[in-house]
């Protein structure tokens, strides 16, 4: 019926329980409530555990976990099971026994085998019983060391180790493994969504607290009941899969970064599932301005990097570049900032502010004016009239027009965005290599002074904040168009040293 509201999944969590409410079935119930989901929860043990580890475990007898089983079945139509801890070898065979039966169309297993205190919650001769429950789940999300025990290999050091485990597993069993990074050191925190042929890759950054109890729990709940959602009902396919991780993950990272809000335990916390909710009243998750403006910055490492080894930034910083050379950068510059000023004129034509407009419309101004201080200061005007783009700067306009053509201001503000960053990030780190006789120091100059700083913070708080307010698809858009366009400032920079500088004939 058009306009019905949409059905709320109902998710049963077979699981342990953590009285501190951080992991285990609280965790599911809350991170399933949380998702937009209805929770229901079997319990296959009882643990006594804190924040700072397990005490004990007391796993009921078998017949009793079949019991609650049945007596959930065989009255509620299930969307989804996500299955927790197991504990031992009947508890995981009963499940699967139960589960062959039933035949839920979602299964999630997070295979519990180790705490985030390291305390072991699965027995040893329960693995292989856990390793055949593979055959009847349809994704399996285990950390680092539970990936390494279901490949039957070391845990993995690196991130390339963890896919290539994550697609053994996958290849072996038949099923989709959710690879988390978590337990790797460094800032980044990837996650993957691998099968035997693909993998869709799930950057993260790190938060900087201690309080991460429960975070696999809580994702693979979110996993499970965001997927039921995405798929409508019908059988998910591996893009519903992915968009539920992806939806999911932003959801568990706004958590984890609120997880100091609750001040539970004095040791690995819980995270703040209800975080989002509480502050806004709904389940869309949006990051903040700061938030993307880091994470777009760090998605762009490498090709920073990369420009930073570029011989032309190398040698422009020491004053060691051929003259030739920068007047042949300085021309194509020149050829840019003409359709750059055309572009920003749109930004603010589009701007949904008047203060927008004004900036883009006072930048539009700026990059003509930039373009004549080039001309005057370096470049021969009637010159410039017989220069022709280069191939580099001819992908960057056409990448700008087409951003400017689509209509959507977000995405033709991500597009414009790396012009200042990337200019202003390398002007500053390289002006203070120059000095007064430096060949170049006029360039330096205008792009490390403070009026172009605050152009540049301007544009980020303005790009990042629509990024904010933007839906996850939009938001993505902006991200891919802003990545481009980072792509494009290096080969701007890599052009000039690649190109044939032989002069051409003039035109009569």
């Amino acid at each position: 019926m058009t306009g019905a509201t949409p059905r709320i999944p109902r998710v049963l969590s077979i699981a342990g329980t953590d009285p501190t409410g951080g992991a285990g079935i609280q965790a599911d119930l809350k991170s399933i409530a949380a998702n937009g989901g209805y929770g229901m929860a079997v319990v296959t043990a009882l643990v006594a555990q804190n924040t700072h580890g397990v005490r004990s475990v007391h796993v009921p007898p078998v017949a009793f976990l079949r019991d609650q089983l049945i007596a959930v079945s065989d009255d509620v139509r299930i969307d989804a099971v996500k299955i927790g801890m197991l504990a031992d070898v009947d508890v995981t065979r009963a499940v699967g026994e139960w589960l062959a039966q039933v035949a839920p169309p979602i299964v999630v297993l997070d295979p519990v085998m180790i705490a985030t205190s390291g305390d072991r919650l699965l027995t040893t001769d329960a693995e292989q019983a856990l390793r055949e429950l593979l055959s009847v789940v349809h994704v399996v999300t285990p950390n680092i060391p539970e990936l390494a025990v279901l490949a039957g290999e070391a845990v993995a050091g690196s991130w390339a180790e963890v896919l290539r485990q994550a697609r053994q597993v996958a290849d072996t069993y038949g099923v989709l493994v959710l690879a988390k990074g978590g337990h790797l050191a460094g800032d980044a925190v990837p996650d993957a969504l691998v099968d035997a042929h693909t993998v869709r890759e799930f950057p993260g950054l790190r938060i900087d607290t201690v309080n991460t109890h429960g975070t696999g729990c809580s994702f693979s709940s979110a996993v499970a009941t965001r997927v039921v959602a995405l798929a409508g009902g019908a059988e998910p396919t591996l893009a519903d899969w992915g968009d539920a991780v992806a939806e999911a993950k932003l959801w568990l990272t706004e958590s984890i970064a609120h997880s100091d809000d609750l001040d539970v335990g004095t040791g690995h916390g819980p995270i703040q599932h209800f975080a989002g909710l509480w502050q806004r009243g709904g389940l869309q998750t949006h990051p903040t301005p700061a938030q993307v403006a880091r994470s777009w910055w760090h998605d762009i490492g490498d090709i920073r990097s990369e420009t930073d080894e570029l011989q032309f930034v190398r040698r422009l910083g020491d004053g060691s570049l051929n003259r030739e050379v920068f007047l042949w950068y300085l021309e194509q510059d020149a050829l840019y900032l003409r359709e750059y000023a055309r572009m920003l004129a749109i930004a603010s034509r589009l701007a949904p502010t008047s203060a927008e407009q004004a900036f883009w419309a006072a930048s539009a101004h700026g990059a003509i004016a930039a373009e004549l201080a080039l001309h005057t200061g370096w470049i021969d005007e009637e010159n410039l009239a017989d220069v022709r783009p280069s191939g580099a700067t001819t992908a960057y306009l056409n990448h700008l027009a087409a951003a400017g053509a689509s209509g959507d201001y977000g995405v033709l503000v991500a597009a414009l965005l790396p012009c200042f960053w990337m200019y202003q990030d390398v002007g500053a780190r390289l002006h203070p290599l120059s000095h007064a006789e430096h060949p170049y120091r006029s360039w330096l100059d205008t792009y490390a002074d403070e009026a172009f700083a605050a152009s540049t913070a301007r544009a980020i708080e303005i790009v990042t904040g629509a990024a904010s307010a933007a839906n996850e698809p939009a938001r993505r858009r902006m991200a891919l168009a802003f990545r481009a366009s980072a792509g494009h400032e290096r080969e701007f920079f890599a052009a000039p040293l690649r190109a044939d500088l032989s002069p051409e004939p003039r035109s009569p």
